[in-house]
């Protein structure tokens, strides 16, 4: 055990359970952003106020535990300054379709023609879903109106420790990585 562990009275293979449960995007227009999260079908779980100086908004989105914060006084980013934010969806199809009846303007479907992970520079993208339709593969983009950026991404497996070489959910670079950093099998 080394000092910072004895120190903390934790080893390294202790683990303390950590949730992502919030995160904080910063707007220009709190009552905009609160029509658009909301016309997402998103649950409105907090609207309060203080005064002029201070208000928090949260919404959280179908099927998640982690919920987005947005407000008046609450972060000192600049608006649309959040980006690669991801939804994970089981069927990207039919969440691309359904943020287009909600009047989203969504990318079309996209995939990382390396098979990882796709590329912020939009560099290595291929039109379209992953050819295979392997999980974690698939994407559209959007951005709320301050252009804090959303990606939907289709999985349709979770990635584990026990993934074996040659498991077809996955493209076969992602299951190399798992392999390379010693996660997998």
């Amino acid at each position: 055990m080394d000092i910072s562990e004895m120190q903390s009275g934790a080893s390294r293979t202790d683990t303390i359970e950590m949730r992502l449960e919030i995160v904080i995007i910063p707007v220009s227009d709190v009552d905009r952003s609160k029509r658009f999260y909301g016309d997402l079908g998103w649950r409105l779980d907090l609207d309060y106020a203080t005064g002029d100086d201070y208000r928090v908004i949260q919404f959280t989105p179908p099927g998640s535990s982690c919920s987005v914060i947005f407000g008046k006084n609450v972060t000192a980013a600049s608006p649309g300054a959040v980006q690669g934010l991801h939804l994970v969806v089981g069927d990207i199809d039919a969440a691309r379709e359904d943020m287009v009846r909600r009047g989203v303007e969504i990318s079309e479907l996209f995939h990382d023609v390396g098979g990882v992970f796709h590329h912020a520079d939009g560099k290595c993208l291929g039109g379209g879903p992953n050819p295979q339709r392997k999980s974690y593969a698939s994407y559209a983009s959007f951005t709320d109106p301050d252009g804090n950026g959303w990606l939907l991404q289709e999985v349709s497996a979770r990635l584990s420790a026990d993934i074996e070489v040659g498991d077809e959910r996955f493209t076969s670079e992602v299951v190399k990585a798992i392999h390379q950093t010693g996660a997998g099998g």
